[in-house]
């Protein structure tokens, strides 16, 4: 097998920078581990299933949360050498920010699609990405060597929605490698390679970096025109920032050191900046010495869909959470956050997220690489409030909602598209309706697989809906969406009251007709498991100041009388008035003690089963 070329003589004719885009669980990580081995940069003694996912969290969920890009030799059918740049990709909806920072370092994508299950719904949404982006497209079937796999028929169906013969459609398997090499050899014939300027201003488009605790930022790049070479000072044209680089090399796939990146290359850099901020992902990257007069196009911001407040159960963590979110924030720029209090859970950070499984793996990855113990409240979206005076709010967090007389509340809709066997038509549509959906269309996209597209509220999508799609269509449906706008609708702020004061951890905005579900279901739910107190605690859900549902925890009764053996009734009837007087003086003054555990439970369990499945 041929070694890597080193970085400065390579030519660009025989680059080739692709990624590997699917649904989630169809392969794609398998078919990268072919790859690696076949390619030989990974020897039968280091390798490992999933070897690109690093995470543990990866590992262990058995999803690919962070793209990751290697080096691979590769001699052609002509013998001569080439260098292939694999970028290994997410397929959950929640990360396709991910993929969409992947495809703008490519110039082709395998398009992979499970031979058994065919086209799904995140399958349809990385196809389009790939074709904003102007991707050359390599159609491919995997997992033909199951029983169940109908390669025949998904190949007509995908031939059918990108336009080519079904013929053209690669088939492969990613678990014995068969068809894997014949892949690779259509990568070089069909992706082009990049077209840079090699002589002109050097210009490279960050699409990663991670935080190093001994090294710094690294700086994951592509390298569009010119060249970046090893102790070079180099420019961040949207910072304004100069560094030298002090290490500089590609992914092969580990770390490889070299002289220096030419145009048409990925590979990383470090110059050892221990500021997070200053490396941006979407920044270009140019020489200090002949800057680049234009930068690159970068990528659009996400904007997050979910909000959710992020609390250390310490509140002396606090410094440790705000450090903690600057360093991840840098290997994921999805996530956005800022400082706020509340009054039940004391000083915390109000983060959005793209999804709710982006919010659970973010929370993960806090907890187990910085050793915080946090407490999140119950996730929301984001509500745009008009009062009658024509006064308007932006809100995130339901203690925002605005006091006084409410014009219009808007809230954010999707589109979103369902794939499902066209057996659960009427179960899937009985569900969308339910969940305040309007229905677009539908289309066979064959004799027994159906697209439905649905606008519906995202505040309905993201506490229990793709738990109850999968229940209902025995799990063959696939969902995904995107934003939609906004739309009006009738909302209400539910307040939860203990001993008649607001806990505003507890607080959520809900559609009207769900007001009195969501008071009752979360009075029940404290008075399990707030312990009792030497008074009784009323616990209400109000809005404004109207009370829609109460429960009553019992006061916790100590026997006085326990010492009284026989004697005058008087002096019983005395120690029963003396605990009665006590107990009224303590209810007016009395405040009540949540324990941290109950705010825990009441949040956690409010999240229904949690959004980490397999779309």
């Amino acid at each position: 097998m041929a070694a890597v070329p080193t970085p400065a003589s390579t030519d660009q004719a025989i680059i080739r920078n692709f990624c590997i885009i699917a649904h989630i669980d169809h392969g794609k990580s398998t078919l990268a581990d072919r790859m690696l081995q076949l390619t030989g940069v990974v020897d039968a003694r280091q390798m490992r299933a999933q070897y690109l996912d690093r995470m543990d969290i990866e590992r262990e969920r058995g999803i690919t949360i962070k793209s990751q890009a290697v080096r691979l030799p590769w001699r052609g059918k002509d013998g001569a050498n080439y260098v292939l740049n694999l970028i290994d990709t997410p397929g959950h909806v929640d990360f396709t920010y991910e993929v969409s920072r992947s495809l703008a370092a490519c110039e082709g994508a395998i398009l992979l699609v499970d031979a058994a299950q065919g086209i799904e719904a995140q399958t349809l949404a990385n196809l389009y990405l790939a074709l904003d982006a102007d991707l050359h497209l390599i159609p491919v079937l995997n997992k033909i060597d199951l029983p169940a796999a109908q390669p025949e028929k998904y190949a007509a169906e995908l031939a059918n929605i990108i336009g080519c013969d079904p013929a053209e459609v690669l088939r492969v398997s990613a678990k014995t490698g068969e068809g894997v090499e014949h892949l690779l050899n259509e990568v070089v014939d069909q992706v082009p390679p990049p077209a840079g300027d090699p002589a002109g201003p050097a210009r490279a488009l960050i699409f990663d970096s991670v935080y190093d605790t001994y090294r710094g930022v690294v700086t994951y790049v592509r390298v569009m025109d010119g060249k970046l070479s090893r102790r070079e000072r180099v420019l961040m044209l949207s910072t304004k920032a100069v560094h030298e680089t002090l290490e500089i090399g590609v992914i092969s796939p580990e770390p490889v050191p070299s002289d220096g990146l030419a145009a048409g290359e990925v590979g990383y850099l470090i110059t050892g900046v221990k500021d997070v901020r200053q490396a941006r992902v979407g920044d270009t990257l140019t020489t200090a010495v002949s800057p680049a007069a234009q930068p690159l196009p970068g990528y659009a911001n996400p904007k997050p869909m979910v909000f959710s407040g992020l609390y250390p159960v310490d509140g002396d963590d606090y410094p440790e959470l705000r450090d903690a979110l600057d360093k991840l924030q840098l290997n994921d720029a999805s996530l956005v956050y800022e400082p706020e209090t509340s009054t039940a859970l004391g000083f915390g950070f109000r983060c959005g997220f793209l999804g709710l499984l982006h919010m659970e793996i973010v929370r993960e990855r806090l907890e187990r690489e910085f050793g915080l113990v946090l407490i999140s409240t119950a996730p929301n979206v984001v509500y745009r409030v008009v009062l009658e005076t024509g006064q308007e709010s932006i809100v995130t967090n339901p203690s925002e909602f605005p006091e006084g007389k409410i014009g219009q509340v808007y809230e954010p809709i999707v589109r979103a598209t369902v794939l499902a066997p066209a057996d659960y038509v009427g179960a899937i549509m009985e569900l969308c309706q339910s969940r305040r959906g309007v229905l677009l269309g539908m289309e066979y996209l064959s004799a027994d697989r159906v697209e439905i597209r649905y606008t519906m509220p995202l505040a309905e999508i993201i506490f229990d809906f793709f738990d109850q799609l999968k229940s209902r269509t025995r799990g063959y449906a696939s969902l995904d969406y995107e934003p939609g706008g906004e739309q009006e609708s009738d909302l209400v702020k539910v307040d939860i009251l203990l001993q008649g004061l607001p806990v505003d951890a507890f607080s959520q905005i809900v559609h009207a007709d769900k007001s009195r579900d969501y008071g009752l279901s979360m009075t029940a739910k404290l008075k399990e498991l707030i312990p009792r107190q030497q008074f009784e605690v009323p616990i209400q859900a109000a809005i404004g100041s109207k009370i829609i549902a109460r429960e009553n925890i019992r006061a916790l009764r100590k026997d006085v009388l326990a010492k009284c053996y026989g004697g005058d009734i008087t002096r019983k009837r005395k120690l029963l008035e003396k605990q009665k007087e006590g107990k009224r003086r303590m209810k007016v003054i009395g405040r009540v003690e949540v324990p941290q555990e109950a705010f825990v439970a009441a949040l956690s369990t409010e999240q229904g089963p949690g959004p980490d499945k397999k779309r």
